[in-house]
């Protein structure tokens, strides 16, 4: 049974990505990675749930979540965009099967990085993310999630890659053979994939025959 929670905060993170801080119900638990269902509390949005996932830490007295709007069409993150503090969300129980597993690569594709924001930050707080790499491909810079955040963190490699912007400094390439050859030297290490459903797809198939364990190669199912 869904539990109506109270928007506490909410802030933008990119052009249009906002933070929206809720209302943490007693006794509710999730593990870093883990997403649920959510529908707006308002007439005409109360059966519209769609997947997202927890940003803040299990510990936390809040819960958090850091949510991509698309303004293309009327749907659930268009009208999500308009809400304010004191408006309520319908939040379900927590379900994923993005955890972590060990040190490895942290692969993205756009809004796919935020199921890695909580065990990233998660590992930042215990001291222990030496030896773990994000790449993220985005379309432009101004597209990137949380890179401040993200490159603040000591002992992460981060990796940023724009498919539409010309003359960024940053790599230019899609996350296909040549570039995952280019920037992994160890492909025996747990993966972490997340975005668009083809792009999952492929980068499952590509680092399989770069090596990789398909046991090793956790991502949303």
């Amino acid at each position: 049974m869904p539990t109506s929670v109270k928007i506490l905060h909410t802030e933008p993170v990119t052009h249009d990505v906002r933070r929206y801080r809720v209302e943490k119900p007693d006794g509710f638990e999730f593990e870093p990675g883990q997403a649920t269902e959510i529908a707006l509390d308002k007439d005409g949005w109360r059966d519209e749930t769609r997947p997202f996932t927890f940003t803040a830490l299990p510990d936390a007295d809040t819960l958090e979540f850091t949510i991509k709007s698309y303004h293309d069409h009327d749907g659930v993150t268009h009208e999500l965009w308009s809400m304010q503090a004191g408006d309520a969300l319908l939040l379900d129980e927590a379900w994923g099967t993005i955890t972590y597993k060990g040190p490895g690569v942290f692969i993205a594709g756009g809004a796919g990085v935020t199921p890695f924001i909580a065990i990233l930050r998660k590992l930042a707080a215990d001291g222990k993310l030496n030896g773990h790499t994000l790449i993220a491909s985005h379309k432009t810079e101004k597209d990137i999630i949380l890179r401040e955040e993200f490159e603040a963190m000591e002992g992460l490699d981060c990796i940023w890659t724009v498919t539409d912007q010309d003359g960024s400094p940053l790599d230019r390439g899609k996350i296909d053979k040549g570039f995952l050859q280019h920037h992994v030297r160890d492909f025996d290490q747990q993966f972490y994939v997340c975005g668009p459903d083809k792009m999952i797809d492929d980068t499952k198939s590509t680092l399989k025959d770069l090596g990789a364990d398909a046991d090793g190669i956790t991502f949303e199912e």
